[in-house]
């Protein structure tokens, strides 16, 4: 099943940097959900796997980027 994230959130990839997710891959109980994120810096769209993917920080929530 394919979700459109609307609005898109920002979310961190490791290896790969920060970008906006737009939407998101459920294959199933015996896979990770898939994050479609476009990257800020390279503008690249990514399918990351779910252990690879974090929210952005945010100052007010007391939340930061790893």
């Amino acid at each position: 099943m394919f979700t459109q994230l609307n609005p898109p959130l920002p979310v961190f990839i490791l290896d790969r940097g920060k970008g906006l997710a737009m939407g998101v891959i459920d294959y199933g109980p015996e896979h990770n959900l898939i994050w479609v994120t476009a990257l800020d810096d390279s503008g690249e769209i990514w399918c990351a796997p779910n252990p690879k993917v974090r929210m952005q920080g945010n100052w007010t929530m007391g939340r930061w980027t790893p």
